[in-house]
């Protein structure tokens, strides 16, 4: 496969006694046509990770997914229009088109609030505290948001670099406006970490200098940055072993506990299942990937795919990137072949048409807003002249220990253009007769029974192996634990999911056999 190559200009240090002629060498030049290339197959490459991943996602915590169970590519597959992947970074560049990139945090916030979709962990937890009146940065201060470690902003912030070409400070900045709304410390970086990838993806077809970019926007004192580093030198230790570094990511910062400080969740040997949506570790699973990869499409989807944990959006940031190197003219034609441009995706106003105009209007913003310019070459074509200027990432900070909170609250006008009601439907469609949460709308839903079928009542995360995994839990346990999924989904008190779950739970399968 042959790989675009983007020409650079030089990039000259200015000494004392150059001129500013030389100056002016400290900038890149990319072609508006091949920018809206590489944009455009950036938002590609999350739809075919998340579609391939979306099968496995949570079924293998700290074990490798067999190679059997990774789905095989189908060219139908690329319209993950309902993927919550896509759709919740969506709101951010509805807000930032809304408002520009001068938007206030609090905005944002609000506009986050007003979401009307389904989310979990530090997106969930950030939204309910917003529609409480915990104005940001506070909604996504571990004080108050017990899952401020957790992937979510690293999973939404491909749009910062596929809006910010050769930018990695306004990709941090950009972290520090929207993934402020939901995390802090590692959960921030994993995000910044992502976006400066993305930046880099516009000029570096190198993978490992790719990663050293992202590097180079978080802070190196922070874990996630040092969980990087590893991968790194574990994968130039053994480059053609993509496993044996797996297993070294695995002992350090999935089953070391100095390194799961602030993980929302933990091991539990009765149910035989570790959930770990810590940055981290599904950072290095998207590193993993590009690193062992060699830049194949399969290859590098597959890799991230197995890593297991959050299988779906760790693949989708990893083929983002790689996908963003290629370009979409030079993709192979199975990934773009039957790609819908006038679907819109859930819950939003853009269809692939609107929304790359609106990050190519964003992209013309923030190259002016950096210092660059729009320039015209001599056949007629729009050039973006990009300043190269050294990242200046966030300061450290760790949620085990973290700062002040900034005691943010909404003001009662701004709780005001808060309008969600949060409402669900609980039994509308055929859900787990356990939990109550789960659909059984794929067969990767369903539990199994002993013999190893599946279960046609309760969920692979309610039933495994013909055994209910709380199998001593009572119905007010199972409310309880409940109430929180419930509370960050809908964006509800966890008071009022409790009720809701205490008039619902008594009526499924499960408990009415007690």
């Amino acid at each position: 496969m042959q790989w675009v190559l983007v020409v650079l200009a030089a990039v000259v240090i200015l000494l004392p006694g150059q001129s500013s002629d030389a100056a002016e060498q400290q900038s890149r030049r990319l072609p508006l046509s091949e920018y809206r290339d590489k944009m455009l197959a950036g938002w590609i490459g999350q739809m075919v990770g998340v579609g391939v991943g979306g099968p496995t996602e949570f079924r293998w915590q700290g074990a490798i997914v067999p190679a059997d169970e990774v789905p095989e590519w189908r060219p139908e597959m690329v319209n993950q229009f309902g993927q919550d992947d896509l759709y919740v970074e969506m709101t951010f560049l509805r807000t930032l088109e809304m408002y520009g990139f001068d938007v206030p945090i609090r905005q944002a916030g609000i506009d986050f609030a007003n979401s009307r979709y389904g989310l979990w962990h530090a997106n969930g937890a950030g939204r309910r505290l917003l529609r409480e009146g915990i104005a940001p940065p506070d909604s996504g201060h571990p004080e108050f948001n017990k899952h401020a470690d957790d992937i979510d902003y690293q999973i939404e912030a491909d749009f910062s670099g596929l809006i910010a070409p050769g930018l990695p400070n306004t990709v941090i900045k950009l972290g520090e406006k929207f993934g402020r709304l939901m995390n802090y410390g590692d959960g921030l970086y994993g995000g910044q970490f992502v976006g400066a990838m993305y930046a880099e993806a516009f000029f570096e077809t190198d993978m490992a200098r790719i990663v050293e970019a992202g590097l180079r926007a978080i802070p190196a004192e922070s874990q996630y940055a040092e969980c990087i580093r590893d991968v790194l030198a574990w994968w130039r230790e053994e480059p053609n072993d993509w496993e044996n570094t797996w297993e070294k990511i695995n002992a350090k910062y999935h089953l070391n506990p100095d390194y799961r400080r602030f993980s929302c969740s933990g091991p539990d040997a009765e149910k035989d299942w570790d959930l770990n949506i810590d940055a981290k570790v599904n950072g290095a699973m998207i590193v993993l990937g590009l690193l062992y990869g060699d830049r194949d499409p399969d290859k590098t989807i597959e890799i991230s795919v197995r890593g297991g944990h959050d299988s779906d959006c760790n693949p989708s940031n990893a083929a983002g990137v790689l996908f963003t190197t290629i370009g979409a003219s030079r993709l192979p034609e199975r990934f773009s072949s039957h790609l819908s441009y006038e679907t819109e995706f859930s819950f939003t106003s853009f269809n692939m048409r609107r929304l790359t105009e609106v990050c190519e209007q964003l992209a013309r913003q923030a190259v002016v807003r950096a210092g660059g310019r729009v320039d015209t070459d001599e056949s007629g074509e729009e050039v973006f002249v990009i300043p190269v200027l050294p990242p200046e990432p966030t300061a450290l900070e760790r949620s085990w220990a973290p700062r002040p909170a900034a005691n943010s609250r909404f003001t009662e006008a701004e709780m005001a253009q808060i309008s969600v009601e949060p409402t669900i439907e609980l039994g509308k469609e055929p859900v787990c007769q356990s939990c109550g949460l789960m659909p059984l709308d794929a067969p990767e839903s369903f539990g199994t029974n002993a013999d190893g079928s599946k279960s046609e009542d309760y969920c692979v995360y309610c039933f495994k192996d013909g055994a209910f995994t709380y199998p001593d839990a009572t119905l007010e346990e199972m409310i309880e634990v409940c109430a929180g999924f419930l509370a960050d989904y809908t964006g509800m008190s966890e008071e009022k999911a409790a009720a809701k779950l205490s008039e619902y739970m008594p009526k499924l399968k499960r408990w009415q056999e007690k």
